[in-house]
């Protein structure tokens, strides 16, 4: 059935999910009582690049409320970055990925390397040369310190987008970029295991080995290896990782071993598994 909001054109129906789902605030994709401040956002470039295809206003509106949001309402720490979610003072490194490269796509490239700066400050390990989960303002102390895989995966990835969106003439900031993509992508493989993969806490043997790092890193690789930014060196270790990932899908087309949903306490499938599978390969079959 149609419903009472009548026939929409099937190309809305592609994005508008997001935007049937926007609530009052402008936070894009709302399905449940979960408060998330950043995750919202992550409907926002997808839907404002089909915005600028379709030229419907339906989108484009949708999208300024998400760019309002983010800018005029979302709660934050003093400093102005971002909290990950509205009922805690939390800084989560999966915001990296969230929120920065919305900015960088809707016109706002600063703010986009502000928050990305602002995160790495507080959660970036120097000597481990990976990211911490959460930081937490109440305790000003780590939430969950731990060097999860796929956080570590958000923000190399999330990092790519805002550097690809980036002008040239924030040529600095590019540089900058770049060089903390390439500090993650080292900190991470100086833990792949043999078969290719991780553990879903990168450095912690004792976790459960995890799909999804693997392809988030293969993507960011092929992105920065086709954008100039990164060495082809990291292609081989991006091709062993794609290889020991494409064993991981079932008959069924599932990506299995990742960080899996509801709780992300095991392995499993998730949504993200399979958004980054399909990454990964669009972004490698770029490079052939």
């Amino acid at each position: 059935m149609r419903g009472s909001r009548g026939w929409q054109p099937r190309r809305f129906s592609k994005s508008g999910e997001a935007v049937v789902r926007q609530i009052d605030d402008g936070r894009l994709g709302i399905i449940s009582c979960w408060d998330g401040v950043t995750d919202p956002a992550a409907n926002g470039e997808p839907l404002l690049y089909a915005a600028r295809a379709t030229g419907d206003q339906r989108l484009t509106r949708a999208a300024e409320r998400m760019l309002e949001y983010l800018l005029k309402r979302a709660p934050r720490r003093p400093d102005g970055t971002l909290y990950h979610i509205a009922n805690k003072q939390q800084v989560w490194v999966d915001s990296m990925y969230m929120a920065p490269p919305f900015l960088a796509a809707a016109g706002e490239p600063q703010e986009a390397v502000k928050q990305i700066e602002g995160m790495r400050q507080l959660l970036w390990d120097k000597k481990k040369r990976l990211f911490s989960h959460i930081w937490d303002d109440t305790t000003a102390d780590f939430f969950r310190k731990d060097c999860w895989g796929v956080g570590n995966g958000w923000a190399a990835a999330g990092m790519a987008r805002v550097l690809r969106s980036l002008p040239e003439k924030m040529s600095i900031e590019r540089v900058r970029l770049a060089g903390y993509i390439e500090d993650v992508v080292a900190g991470c493989l100086a833990h792949q295991r043999e078969d290719g993969l991780f553990h879903n806490v990168v450095d912690d043997p004792e976790t459960f080995v995890e799909t999804n790092l693997a392809q988030m890193l293969s993507y960011s690789i092929f992105c920065g290896v086709r954008g100039g930014w990164l060495s082809k060196e990291y292609l081989g270790p991006a091709r062993r990782m794609r290889e020991a990932v494409r064993k991981k899908v079932d008959d069924l087309g599932l990506v299995q071993g990742v960080c899996g949903s509801p709780d992300f306490e095991s392995a499993g499938t998730a949504t993200e598994g399979q958004a980054f599978f399909l990454l990964m390969e669009a972004a490698a079959s770029l490079l052939s």
